[in-house]
């Protein structure tokens, strides 16, 4: 069975830094990607690795701030999120594709097979 469970999120300041994780479990996949949604917003992709060789997919909108990694032998990819802003607020999800369906979309969240169930960033002053 198919599981990824994310942790981390939080209340933070403008400025700050939070890290998120995400364990994956029950099978092998091709890449994990983070993706956000905001209320009232369309989800969109943050970032995403492949998980072969550790290539890594940004959007503009976190480039230079947010840095996805990869531990294989913990299953656990992780988002370290700094210089955080208050656009960043939302609910983000770690998700899995199995097969490959991403490899020329590595941020479009319609090509992810499973999802975490999320985890909050809130960032405030």
């Amino acid at each position: 069975q198919v599981r990824l469970v994310e942790s981390g999120g939080g209340l933070v300041h403008p400025g700050g830094s939070l890290r998120l994780s995400c364990t994956a479990s029950g099978w092998s996949y091709y890449a994990i990607g983070w993706f956000r949604q905001a209320p009232g917003k369309e989800r969109e992709g943050v970032s995403s690795i492949r998980t072969s060789d550790g290539t890594t997919t940004y959007a503009d909108a976190v480039k230079g701030r947010f840095t996805m990694t990869r531990d294989n032998a913990r299953n656990t990819v992780y988002l370290q999120m700094n210089s955080l802003k208050p656009e960043d607020t939302a609910v983000y999800y770690c998700a899995a594709d199995l097969n490959g369906a991403s490899w020329n979309s590595p941020l479009d969240y319609g090509e992810f097979d499973y999802w975490g169930q999320g985890a909050q960033v809130t960032v405030s002053s």
